[in-house]
């Protein structure tokens, strides 16, 4: 039931897990690929989660910080409540920084600042209490940091506080003439202010300017002030309402992605018929393109495979349509220059989750063969992994293997290399001795007919050799077993060939 807590806390596990992989996958060339599907979790319900995270992520990989703000400044246009939050605890994260002297945590932390000044999302009077304060007792480290700060956001304080940025040089020009500090760090300050003489870079680069002026939302925070970090929104906590929240969230969702923005009730309505229309055209080749672009990138996007499961089974399909996931999840897999279990866990899970998919898989393993003369070696190699790791966890049904057929004739060079792998991984996964009880199974006899063909010595003789030159001759004792007790059949095979061309007459008159 949706409202139990155990559900409940499944729900916030997912949503934690996919906050932090869309945030640890985020720069300046996918950002607005990210940001809708940032928009589809529950972010006011994961609050906490996604300040949390965005800080952490930024303290791990400062070089994305301009990328991080630009989020923070579409997130904060929607929901000003997380930006507060985030701008609160970004200063309480520096007042910890700062007097614990942690320079690393301190440098992220200040970066993070400036370009919350640039993207507007923080007021700009922070920016000049910053560099008060790292310039009222001047050391080598100090106005290090300083420098460094005003290069991030020097152009948005030119623009929006030309006076007091006028105050900070001459306070830097102050600590020139006292010469109190190491060169190298005075060096820093002059090629500051040569910077200054030939204007700034642009405070946001025009990838990253994501939000129109009159949608800009600032807070105004200082840096004394005490703030309340709401740490009880990190951890779970059951919700009575939480069936009717996911709704409501639900609506908001999709008017922040369709509307852009509030609207009437009759919008709403046209909205909603917009919305089916779309969903009747959705046989278009555009909207399947589109279909397998959201695909791919939630797959890519993802950290892990339960958090990629859990946001591909949110993807509204229409009937047909499942097909798309197996083929894309296929067409990731293979593309990998090694095999990565990422892609087998989460095809795995499908299967467990509907058996629509595994259906599908099963669809596809077909192709796959069919086709496997087109696919290069290395594609080949991580499509048999990835089939071998789903019969090998029973994702998919074994008797899908009834569609080989190891015969010389029934099988090339490609699709015998596709065999070899199939099994040996299959070997590596279950061990020779479950895998040969698996092939042993009275009641799957008829589907593995066809890898063990007993309708024709030489055919028996081919997958003997086969399996045995590949390290699974262990595997073929039954098939070793059949043939030695049909002498018979091995010695009068030739008589046979030779008598097909007589006549009942002959035969009659021989006998």
């Amino acid at each position: 039931m949706e409202e139990s807590i155990e559900y409940q806390k499944k729900s916030w596990i997912a949503l934690k897990k996919s906050i932090n992989g869309l945030l640890n996958k985020i720069n300046k060339a996918n950002i607005k690929h990210i940001i809708p599907e940032l928009f589809r979790e529950n972010l006011i319900r994961g609050r906490g989660l996604f300040c949390r995270s965005i800080m952490k992520s930024q303290l791990n990989s400062p070089i994305f910080t301009d990328a991080f703000a630009a989020l923070v400044a579409v997130v904060n246009t929607k929901f000003p409540q997380i930006g507060e939050l985030l701008c609160k605890r970004i200063i309480l994260q520096l007042q910890r920084a700062y007097n614990s002297n942690n320079k690393p945590q301190t440098l992220a932390t200040i970066k993070f600042i400036g370009h919350l000044v640039n993207q507007q999302v923080v007021h700009q009077l922070i920016a000049l209490e910053l560099v008060t304060l790292l310039l009222d007792k001047p050391t080598d480290d100090s106005v290090d940091v300083a420098v460094g700060f005003v290069k991030e956001c020097g152009s948005m304080l030119q623009d929006l506080c030309p006076l007091g940025l006028h105050g900070i040089f001459e306070r830097f020009r102050g600590i020139l003439h006292e010469g109190e500090i190491d060169k190298r760090v005075q060096f820093l300050i002059e090629d500051l202010f040569a910077l200054r003489k030939h204007k700034f870079q642009p405070a946001v680069p025009p990838e990253l300017d994501l939000v129109e002026q009159e949608d800009q939302l600032t807070h105004e925070i200082s840096l004394g002030d005490k703030v309340d970090p709401q740490i009880e929104l990190d951890v779970f906590k059951p919700d009575p309402s939480f069936v009717e929240n996911e709704i409501k969230y639900e609506g908001l969702q999709k008017r922040i992605l369709f509307l852009g923005g509030g609207g009437s009730d009759q919008d709403e309505e046209s909205e909603d018929e917009d919305e089916q229309s779309m969903i009747i055209e959705d046989e278009t080749e555009t909207n399947l393109i589109n279909l397998r672009r959201t695909i791919y990138l939630t797959i890519m996007s993802s950290a892990e495979f339960e958090e990629a499961g859990y946001k591909l089974l949110k993807i509204r399909l229409e009937p047909g349509q499942e097909m798309e996931l197996c083929v894309m999840l296929l067409e990731c897999c293979s593309q990998e220059k090694i095999f990565l279990h990422y892609y087998a866990l989460l095809g795995q899970r499908l299967c467990m989750i509907n058996k629509v998919h595994q259906e599908n898989f099963e669809k596809s393993f077909v192709q796959q063969y069919s086709m496997i003369h087109r696919l290069e070696t290395n594609k080949m190699r991580n499509v048999a992994k990835f089939f071998a790791h789903l019969l090998g966890t029973d994702a998919l049904p074994w008797h899908v293997l009834a569609y080989l057929r190891l015969t010389e004739e029934g099988t090339t060079s490609s699709s015998r290399i596709f065999i070899k792998i199939l099994f040996q991984e299959l070997s590596g996964h279950l061990g020779i001795r479950m895998l040969n009880e698996r092939l042993s199974d009275p009641s799957m006899q008829m589907s593995f007919e066809s890898i063990f063909p007993k309708d024709n010595p030489k055919n028996t003789r081919f997958a003997i050799n086969f399996f045995t030159s590949i390290g699974l001759g262990g595997i073929t004792e039954k098939l070793r077993d059949y043939l030695k007790n049909m002498p018979r059949l091995i010695l009068h095979q030739d008589k046979r060939v030779s008598r097909s061309g007589e006549s009942d007459d002959d035969r009659q008159r021989r006998s």
